[in-house]
């Protein structure tokens, strides 16, 4: 990690993103962009079968039923960001209120946007809204690193498919991989190049990927070793392709 500080371009770790985040030093972070477990799956009535395709996963994955706490990522978030760092937190219904106790009170400013989702999973029995969007929680102080487009472009408001193949990973499969242009936006205008992005839930290396594309730097962690694997091979070949070995 001491090496990406010093100019590496990419350092990622499998692991407890708990306590390998103590490593991280004090205001060296330009951008945490983050998309924690939701823990949604426990509100699951069960998976949806579904004729002559796979069952629609309601359940999510076994660690989305993992009891998840905002509360507890607070300090440290507020302990590794710098004084102009930003922070985007993919969240939804359930958790945005915890979030916004925890750390509103803690900057100068804080919003949400809206991920808007073109192509959201059928609702099969038509007994409600589909579920098309997604929250990010987002907070920072005064003099804040921000790269403002337009007005037309500055909408609290995202617009895009769901992460689709073959972006889209098949093995491993993560159910809530985003697709790379989302995260491309968010961090062309909340960092600026040679700037590191920081996510402590990396799953299978979306943010990673987003970030070296736009010349930041980049520090992961994840847990589960088949996306951490993932994560690895998708960042090899990344540089390969774009000639960064």
């Amino acid at each position: 990690m001491s090496d990406l500080l010093n100019g590496k371009d990419c350092f990622i770790q499998k692991g407890d993103s708990r306590v390998l985040i103590k490593h991280i030093p004090d205001k060296s972070i330009d951008l945490i962009f983050t998309d924690p477990p939701y823990n949604i799956g426990k509100h699951s009535t069960g998976n949806i079968p579904l004729p002559g395709r796979a069952p629609m996963n309601n359940d999510v994955a076994k660690w989305d039923l993992v009891e998840f706490s905002p509360e507890k990522w607070a300090e440290d978030f507020i302990r590794i960001l710098k004084p102009t760092g930003n922070l985007f937190i993919f969240t939804t219904y359930n958790q945005l209120g915890r979030w916004y106790n925890a750390l509103d009170h803690r900057f100068d400013t804080s919003q949400f946007m809206i991920w808007h989702k073109t192509n959201p999973a059928p609702k099969v029995f038509k007994a409600g809204f589909l579920n098309s969007c997604e929250m990010i929680f987002c907070c920072w102080n005064r003099k804040h690193t921000w790269n403002f487009i337009s007005q037309a472009e500055m909408h609290n408001f995202l617009e895009s498919p769901i992460c689709m193949q073959p972006e889209r990973l098949t093995n491993p499969k993560h159910p809530a991989q985003k697709p790379v242009s989302i995260l491309k936006k968010i961090i062309s205008i909340a960092s600026n190049e040679e700037d590191i992005v920081f996510d402590p839930f990396m799953g299978v290396g979306s943010t990673g990927i987003a970030a070296l594309s736009q010349n930041r730097r980049f520090i992961g962690f994840e847990l589960d070793n088949d996306y951490y694997k993932a994560t690895k091979r998708r960042i090899e070949d990344w540089k390969h392709l774009n000639g960064k070995v």
